[in-house]
């Protein structure tokens, strides 16, 4: 066992951990992070993704031990009380979600993006989650979730700061529901 000191979410932990323990396995099973999902095991999918150190990485490729004197936010970390994150809030209005298993590292990679590019284009948003599978959404809303959230974290729903309507490239898409008439149904 080795032991390591970590900041997690705004709490530090000191604990010991199996040198060969990944970072994912470790903050769900030792510290009940379970928003943090493990996926595909293989660095494929993304759906473990957190922020170490401010930076988005892949859990399930990271040692605990390489956490060590870390800070590391997790989906859980995001919310201030009961208010979202501007990108957990955009992802929930904007149907950026179907199944929701991917959406916790979805949303971590999208706030390392906007990081980097407070106004992406939809190509550099797509660019920008390349690392990151969805099997259900075809990642249309999600692409319009995370520019509504460039958006809004910019101080203006379009970018102009004077909370204006959102311009029709990061509106909710529409449901077709001629293909699937039992959705209509339970609306």
């Amino acid at each position: 066992m080795t032991p390591i000191t970590v900041r997690v979410d705004d709490a530090s932990y000191t604990d010991d951990v199996e040198p060969r323990t990944l970072l994912v396995h470790y903050l769900r099973e030792q510290l009940g992070k379970v928003g943090t999902v493990v996926g595909c095991d293989t660095s494929n999918c993304g759906a473990c993704t957190v922020h170490l150190d401010g930076e988005a990485v892949k859990s399930c490729t990271v040692l605990a031990i390489q956490a060590d004197g870390c800070e590391v936010t997790t989906i859980e970390g995001l919310a201030r009380g009961a208010e979202l994150h501007p990108v957990q809030k955009a992802f929930h209005e904007m149907h950026g979600l179907q199944c929701g298993y991917c959406t916790p590292g979805m949303i971590m990679a999208s706030i390392d993006l906007l990081k980097d590019n407070p106004d992406p284009s939809d190509d550099e948003v797509r660019e920008g989650i390349e690392g990151n599978l969805c099997r259900c959404t075809g990642y249309q809303n999600i692409v319009r979730a995370v520019r509504s959230a460039a958006a809004e974290m910019r101080g203006g729903s379009d970018g102009t700061g004077d909370g204006s309507v959102p311009p029709a490239s990061v509106s909710p898409a529409v449901v077709d529901t001629a293909a699937a008439p039992h959705v209509a149904a339970q609306s």
